[in-house]
């Protein structure tokens, strides 16, 4: 069934997918050491402006990519390009629910957990964690249709949910780039030399538009993410494209999700985000901005080359956990498909587990000219940013502990305000005025 073309012309948007020309263009028991704290907030993608958010998952050659885009105009005008390496059938497409995107995200966010010290005078006992309980662990095939004129081929049309999807293969950057703008996708300058890039790789183009009339018939109200599998040796995350018309630096998620252990970039440098941080209470109420402030001190200090790990972790557990275990069926849903025979309950046994990694990368065409290269590594070592409040024991002092203890807490509270303007690049005389105003001294912690 051939897709409906929707003659609507759209506009420029940068930010709908960063693989895209887009818009208009538990069973496990956790260690004995585990971080065990109150988990009280999290950073999630809503901090920041123009996020993309994509889930891979790999395993083997086989890629599944998960495209959530951040686009909020009209239906009619939303379009997208994205490269591929293989040619794509009908049953590797399909659509994903927003609310598993999200759930994921929760998931591995950055977070702040929080302690309460204990009465200095009371003898202190070794504590081991507890088991964490089972709620913690856990197409059809359009006739080929070649225009010579463009050196553009269409391989393929799709109807996929609410959206028309065409695969091209292309011979000359100028030809698709005219066959693009001809079939509504309008294509800003420089895209012609990122196209013809891909197109000397052989790769295919995978394009999308909204159907309006089966978005109604549906009766969706907003755009699901796209999904794409397919098998190849390249694992690579394509995001060029996105930099071509962007109006400014980019954010994008990265939500990767392997059998063996954590994913980083080969082509890039991949640093963990600042971890088991120390700071003030009143962080509590800020963690957002404060966790923004960080992420943008990072990307400056790495003058925006670098890609951040912000989480990696087995999802059969989390301690603490920023969001609700995901089931096992949530994250077939999301790619892991290896996990299918198990789809109704949390993450089961190690050889059908999960691995996650978050990975969070700010960038432009100046400071990322290439794709991203990816790779899986067998390092299975949790990890997860993860900042800690420390609030003091405010009892009556009955023994000599009591009084070191209280002789210690300046230095202690010193030290976070030194550690949060590490962490930010805030000044640490404006912290600790804001610790002061907010009661943070010996007596009022």
């Amino acid at each position: 069934m051939t897709a409906k073309r929707i003659k609507t012309r759209t506009r420029l948007k940068s930010t709908v997918a960063i693989v895209a020309i887009a818009a208009q263009l538990l069973w496990q028991v956790g260690p004995a050491a585990a971080f065990c704290g109150f988990y009280v907030a999290k950073a999630d993608t809503k901090l920041f402006n123009t996020t993309s958010k994509v889930v891979l998952a790999r395993d083997g050659d086989k890629t599944t990519i998960t495209m959530a885009s951040d686009y909020e105009g009209e239906p009619r005008e939303f379009a997208l390009v994205v490269p591929v390496p293989t040619f794509i059938e009908r049953k590797q497409i399909g659509v994903v629910e927003m609310k598993t995107i999200d759930h994921i995200d929760a998931y591995t966010a950055p977070r702040l957990v929080e302690y309460f010290d204990q009465d200095p005078c009371v003898p202190t006992s070794l504590y081991f964690a507890a088991p964490a309980s089972q709620g913690m662990r856990r197409g059809h095939l359009a006739k080929a249709e070649d225009h010579v004129s463009y050196g553009v081929t269409v391989e393929a049309s799709y109807d996929v949910g609410e959206y028309d999807v065409q695969i091209l293969s292309a011979t000359q950057s100028n030809g698709l780039a005219t066959w693009l703008t001809d079939n509504g996708y309008r294509i800003p300058p420089g895209a012609n030399g990122v196209l013809a890039s891909y197109i000397k790789q052989g790769m295919h183009f995978f394009v999308a538009k909204v159907d309006l009339d089966r978005m109604q018939q549906i009766g969706r109200g907003y755009l699901r993410p796209l999904q794409v599998r397919y098998e190849s040796a390249k694992f690579m995350l394509p995001l060029r494209l996105g930099t071509v018309n962007a109006n400014g630096p980019q954010d994008l998620i990265i939500y990767a999700l392997g059998r063996n252990g954590r994913v980083e970039t080969t082509n890039y440098r991949t640093i963990k985000m600042p971890s088991a941080v120390n700071v003030p209470l009143y962080v509590k109420e800020d963690f957002g901005k404060v966790y923004k402030a960080a992420f943008e001190r990072a990307v400056r200090d790495e003058d925006m080359r670098a890609v951040f790990t912000e989480y990696a972790w087995d999802m059969r557990w989390c301690d603490p956990c920023a969001g609700a275990p995901m089931s096992a069926s949530e994250l077939v849903e999301l790619g892991a498909r290896w996990m299918a025979s198990d789809s109704t309950t949390p993450a089961g046994p190690a050889s059908a587990s999960a691995f996650v990694t978050r990975l969070h990368v700010r960038y432009d065409a100046a400071h990322f000219p290439e794709d991203l290269a990816l790779m899986e590594t067998h390092d299975r070592d949790n990890y997860q940013v993860r900042y800690v409040l420390n609030h003091p024991w405010q009892g009556v002092a009955s023994c000599w502990r009591a009084w070191e203890y209280r002789k210690g807490l300046p230095a202690r509270f010193d030290d976070e305000a030194k550690n949060l303007a590490a962490l930010t690049g805030w000044a640490v005389a404006d912290i600790k005025k804001r610790m002061a105003d907010t009661g943070e001294t010996i007596q009022g912690r």
